[in-house]
């Protein structure tokens, strides 16, 4: 399969062909998923949730993500990398905004950088694509924005917000991006702006009839302790209770003496032992 680019990404939303999105955040999840088929590798703020401890996305800081991009990027040969710009990093001045996109681009060897919101960043999401850098879009739940729209709510059940929904797209979809993501969006709307755009959706928790999908790595390997089920999302492994399980019988065995055994340990050569304990004749 070669490699995957802007350009494959649109040809595919031409022919009808799903594309198939996942987050990573380390090298080793990176890996697996570009081994497994991802076209497209998110390196999410969602990392504040999964992997760093934080109750929402607003903590993770610029270094967070150039960290996590640089670290995904060792892995990614053919996947396409999206890395998260994080809390108010794209909404000062445009040369502001172009400082921080070239520090991801650069240090987090990112292939694109990905945005929040529609009309109101449309302005600095022209100016970053006119620089050179691809940007995907973020509507719907805006999980940045969580305080202000009332918490984690599915949108565009009411014609006032589907109607901005639509506009913001446009609008986007007019600054140059070259995706858009539609989180807990209602399939019909979802259905309906995929429709209206040229560019790929990629829906998570919008229904079946974006063009591509994304869920977060650790919802589809249940990694996580406690986890906690979601309606839009379907697991096909469950880590949580392996890797639960193994660290036990770990424990266990090192409490019993019964790890190590002999097939782990390393013999020095029996006529020098006992040099060790100073018995050895002179």
């Amino acid at each position: 399969m070669g490699k995957v680019s802007t350009a494959k990404l649109k040809q595919m939303k031409s022919d009808g062909t799903p594309i198939a999105m996942i987050t990573a955040y380390d090298y080793p999840s990176a890996k697996l998923a570009e081994e497994a088929g991802a076209d497209i590798l998110l390196v999410g703020d969602s990392l504040g949730n999964v992997v760093l401890g934080y109750d929402s996305t607003i903590p993770v800081t610029i270094e967070d993500m150039i960290y996590h991009s640089r670290v995904v990027a060792r892995a990614a040969a053919r996947s396409f990398i999206v890395t998260d710009m994080p809390f108010l990093t794209y909404h000062g001045s445009s040369d502001a905004v172009l400082r921080q996109v070239a520090r991801v681009m650069q240090e987090g060897h990112a292939h694109s950088v990905k945005m929040e919101g529609g009309r109101e960043i449309a302005g600095n999401v022209e100016t970053v694509v006119k620089a050179g850098v691809p940007v995907m879009g973020h509507l719907g739940l805006t999980p940045q924005s969580v305080h202000q729209i009332g918490g984690f709510k599915v949108q565009g059940r009411e014609l006032a917000q589907a109607q901005q929904l639509i506009e913001d797209a446009k609008a986007l979809e007019q600054a140059g991006v070259f995706a858009i993501v539609l989180e807990l969006v209602t399939e019909q709307l979802a259905r309906f702006v995929s429709e209206q755009v040229s560019v790929p959706t990629i829906g998570i928790g919008s229904g079946r009839y974006c063009d591509g999908q994304v869920l977060v790595y650790h919802d589809v390997v249940r990694y996580a302790s406690p986890y906690r089920d979601k309606k839009f999302v379907k697991t096909y492994a469950d880590l949580e209770s392996i890797v639960r399980n193994g660290i036990s019988e770990y424990v266990r065995e090192v409490k019993e003496r019964k790890f190590p055994d002999e097939s782990h340990v390393f013999a020095m050569n029996e006529e020098l032992v006992p040099h060790l304990y100073g018995t050895s004749e002179k």
